[in-house]
């Protein structure tokens, strides 16, 4: 299982599950933090599939982006999720069958049975935590050294 700063270090592609296009949602904002950072965000929303959410085509489901990763020979490395803890294990679900790296929860997310799950398959999984918080705290230590 692999911690909190070897996910950051080692992720390239994350995949934003619940991601909005309005720029005051805590995904919204999350998810450009990391893009400007250097990661790959795909957005995952049904809502929002084909549109562009930060200047990427979002995608109505794991399976249908990491489909359209592969064709360029990339995958998901972490699947970042901002919907509500009880939506976990189906997403977990989604996450295992597109064999993503990592099932990322944020703050105030949590379910044991879908990390349980996830954890089985291989994914590394981290509950009720920022990226964007996690990822600065990363950077402020790597500036520090």
């Amino acid at each position: 299982m692999k911690t909190i700063t070897q996910i950051l270090q080692d992720a390239k592609t994350i995949a934003v599950v619940g991601l909005s296009d309005k720029p005051e949602r805590a995904s919204n904002e999350v998810a450009a933090y990391l893009q400007d950072a250097g990661y790959r965000i795909v957005p995952i929303n049904p809502g929002l599939a084909g549109q562009q959410v930060l200047g990427e085509t979002a995608y109505a489901s794991l399976k249908e982006a990491a489909d359209a990763l592969r064709a360029d020979g990339l995958a998901i490395d972490v699947v970042d999720c901002f919907r509500k803890s009880e939506d976990i294990p189906e997403i977990a679900r989604d996450a295992i069958a597109v064999r993503a790296g990592a099932l990322w929860m944020q703050l105030g997310i949590e379910n044991q049975a879908a990390a349980d799950m996830a954890s089985a398959a291989g994914l590394d999984v981290v509950m009720n935590h920022c990226m964007k918080i996690e990822h600065h705290h990363l950077r402020s230590a790597l500036d520090q050294a």
